[in-house]
């Protein structure tokens, strides 16, 4: 196994970057892993941490001499100031974020469905990088995924909300385990999983009321999510790339039903309001946001130097 090349970063600069991510992660709407593009760390931050999962579960087996050689390929510079970035800025906007969303709820809602209506750009982005690349044609059968995962998501958010708002470890975990997944594909946002299954705010209020218990179960989900689900998806990244970006670009269309600005608390559809005009322009913001970041992203790897190692 050889160590792949490493970008040189500064402590500073990947703090700052963990501090970035962990903003948009309280944030439904912008992937971290589309972050993690911008800054040019994605790449990196993706073979450290498999690196990472391997080497614990290396060490586990009792095969050492494996896992000296994952220890080789782990990025620590990386992944010790970015993680310790994450949870301080987690940890400082959780508060904040959480009172908008209660404060203003359709006002908040209109900002995320803009940014996640123009996330949906980045798989599909990727998706074309893919075909353009590998010279290949899309089929019928890519297109048929995308519009059944759309259909599906728009149809899960549609059903009436059954999580109670103090939810039980056995909900907590599966979707802390789904949400971290979001580290590894850019276009999908871990707050927007927490907030279709009702988990977003009682997560924020938990992490800005320091409850230890719930951060705890929290955390074992994350852990569970990393060692499996995170696999699975580089896997499926690796094997099946342009099919796994449209079922998540058709999950990411479908997820807009959550998003809507005019509906209930338990997510029925309400008529338009008088603020259609308000909501409009937060939605256009939140949208531009998204897209100046998409536009940063292809700007900066069409650019980017080859690492000298």
């Amino acid at each position: 196994m050889s160590q792949t090349p490493q970008r040189r970063t500064s402590l500073i600069g990947n703090f700052i970057r963990g501090a970035l991510i962990g903003v948009v992660e309280t944030i439904p709407g912008i992937s971290g892993g589309t972050v993690a593009l911008v800054v040019g760390i994605y790449h990196e931050l993706i073979e450290s941490a498999s690196a990472l999962i391997r080497w614990a579960l290396s060490l586990v087996r009792g095969r050492r001499a494996e896992a000296r050689e994952y220890w080789g390929n782990i990025s620590w510079r990386l992944l010790i100031p970015l993680g310790i970035g994450m949870v301080v800025a987690v940890f400082t906007v959780a508060g904040p974020v959480v009172n908008l969303v209660e404060t203003y709820p359709a006002q908040m809602r209109s900002i995320f469905f803009g940014m996640v209506a123009a996330s949906v750009l980045v798989p599909l982005l990727m998706v074309r990088d893919d075909v353009s690349y590998r010279r290949k044609q899309l089929g019928i059968k890519h297109l048929i995924f995308f519009i059944v995962a759309a259909i599906v998501s728009f149809i899960v958010l549609s059903l009436p909300a059954t999580l109670s708002l103090e939810p039980h470890w056995y909900i907590i975990m599966p979707a802390a385990a789904i949400a971290v997944s979001a580290l590894v594909l850019p276009g999908l946002s871990g707050s927007l999983v927490l907030l279709t299954v009702g988990l977003y705010e009682p997560t924020l209020r938990a992490v800005e009321a320091l409850d230890l218990g719930y951060i705890a179960v929290f955390g074992a989900g994350l852990a569970l999510g990393a060692v499996v689900i995170v696999q699975l998806l580089k896997w499926l990244l690796d094997h099946h790339h342009s099919t796994t970006l449209l079922v998540l670009s058709g999950v990411m269309l479908g997820a807009l039903r959550a998003l809507w600005p005019y509906q209930t608390e338990d997510g029925a559809l309400q008529p338009i309001g008088d603020t259609l005009g308000l909501d409009i322009l937060l939605a256009t913001i939140g949208a531009v946001v998204v897209l100046i970041l998409i536009w940063a992203d292809r700007k900066m790897s069409r650019h980017a130097p080859q690492p000298a190692y």
